[in-house]
């Protein structure tokens, strides 16, 4: 039985358009449908995930449980959230729905192990993702060797992030400090990079960057299509 998706978004609000978009462009289907329902409760009031990790910031638990409560009463079949940062409290999440959660993570990390095998990945995250642990332990269990971002490096990405696509400034404003991290973590060894942040695709797309990544949206969106009984196009 083919199953609907639920998107727990607004983590920020254009990563959530850009996962439904790669949800409809990846789907393999002839007519509208043929698609998959998806419901979306884009709820960009959750408080911040990296202060609540790194700072002691607001919890975000009761914004994202609340978001959860809608999902369900949609009739979701499932959970995806375009959020990399936010699967650090997935453990708490999962207690608290009997909704299953098509993990981002561990899609992501799979794609690289995959896509680029035995090739050194740069993770390109929030500080809350790295410090975290959330891709060094998925990387690790694929088997993938990585590299982190040095600490100016972590800074010129928040940037990019924060400053940047979340306050929707122009790609001319943060490209320098994008260079900046990718040129110097290849300096260092990266020879792909993992776009662990879900602002850095649109990033990257934006600046016209052709970087040999993976995209961990893009990897979300194929596993949340294969989940729900459907067909990745090409596949």
């Amino acid at each position: 039985m083919k199953k609907s998706i639920g998107i727990l978004g607004g983590m920020g609000p254009m990563a959530t358009a850009d996962l439904f978009q790669k949800i409809t462009a990846l789907t393999a289907a002839e007519r509208d449908r043929d698609h998959i329902r998806v419901y979306i409760d884009s709820n960009a009031s959750i408080p911040d995930r990296t202060a609540a990790i790194l700072e002691g910031g607001e919890d975000p638990i009761p914004a994202m449980t609340e978001s959860l409560r809608k999902l369900e009463l949609c009739g979701a079949g499932c959970v995806i959230m375009p959020c990399n940062t936010a699967h650090y409290f997935l453990p708490r999440l999962v207690e608290r729905t009997e909704l299953p959660f098509v993990n981002m993570i561990g899609a992501a990390a799979a794609a690289c192990r995959v896509r680029f095998p035995g090739k050194t990945v740069g993770i390109l995250a929030t500080m809350g993702t790295l410090a975290a642990g959330l891709y060094q332990n998925a990387l690790t269990a694929q088997g993938v060797p990585f590299l982190a971002p040095d600490e100016v490096e972590q800074d010129a990405l928040m940037e990019v992030i924060y400053q940047g696509v979340k306050a929707g400034a122009p790609p001319s404003r943060y490209r320098e400090a994008f260079l900046s991290v990718t040129e110097g973590m290849t300096g260092r060894g990266a020879e792909c990079f993992l776009l662990a942040c879900t602002e850095l695709p649109l990033a990257a797309r934006d600046l016209g960057l052709d970087l040999p990544a993976v995209d961990p949206t893009e990897e979300l969106a194929k596993a949340a299509i294969r989940f729900c009984g459907y067909q990745v196009k090409g596949e």
